[in-house]
């Protein structure tokens, strides 16, 4: 009996010190939640905590209040992204056409279908009510991933790949579909009443892009 003891007691050590490990994560999560629903102004640490399972008084064990916690979804959920991005960029074996339409469709699959699609949506909606946050998202988010996008038809317009053009406006062209597709989908797409396939449309704007970018 006393070998069963102790047994059960080392079996549920690590069960323990996993639930507090995890304690971040689970925050993280639920106020990410918060925040795409809410928006930054109307979330409130009372939710996330309810969310998460835990005390507002844990919450700030972590975080020191509600801009650190915002940096820090954004920095465990979009950077991560951006970072892999920057990665398969690198890896690629393929033309720069087909490094873009590789890159759309993993932005759509990470961001668009998932809850960090809300993320670029409320900072467009809240940046002038808290520049700040609005300039944190530009130097960890936004700017990497157009440079990222920049770097590529750079590459593709040195090589012959891609026809000359301003690479900048370039960028733009690519990126703004997504950010119509993010904006509409937390928007007008759940009033609107009229079915809307996102993957479809992001395949047909990668489409005609690569077509309008290429040499003739």
């Amino acid at each position: 009996m006393p070998h069963t003891l102790r047994s059960a007691s080392r079996r549920r050590a690590p069960r323990w010190r996993r639930r507090k490990d995890a304690r971040p994560d689970e925050i993280l999560e639920a106020a990410l939640e918060v925040f795409v629903t809410r928006g930054y102004a109307a979330a409130r640490l009372d939710e996330v905590a309810r969310r998460a399972g835990v005390t507002k008084g844990t919450i700030y064990l972590y975080y020191p209040g509600k801009e650190a916690l915002f940096k820090a979804v954004v920095r465990g959920s979009l950077v991560p992204n951006i970072e892999r991005a920057e990665t398969m960029a690198r890896a690629a074996q393929g033309t720069e056409a087909e490094t873009l339409r590789a890159l759309g469709h993993t932005l759509w699959q990470v961001v668009g279908e998932t809850r960090l699609s809300g993320i670029p949506k409320l900072v467009i909606a809240e940046a002038a009510n808290f520049p700040a946050l609005a300039r944190f998202y530009w130097t960890e988010v936004a700017s990497r991933a157009l440079g990222l996008i920049t770097s590529i038809i750079e590459r593709g317009i040195e090589r012959g790949e891609f026809r000359p053009a301003d690479p900048r406006f370039a960028t733009m062209a690519y990126m703004g579909p997504f950010m119509f597709a993010l904006i509409w989908k937390h928007s007008l797409y759940p009033v609107a009443g009229v079915e809307f396939d996102f993957r479809a449309f992001i395949d047909a704007h990668l489409e005609n892009f690569l077509r309008g970018l290429a040499h003739a």
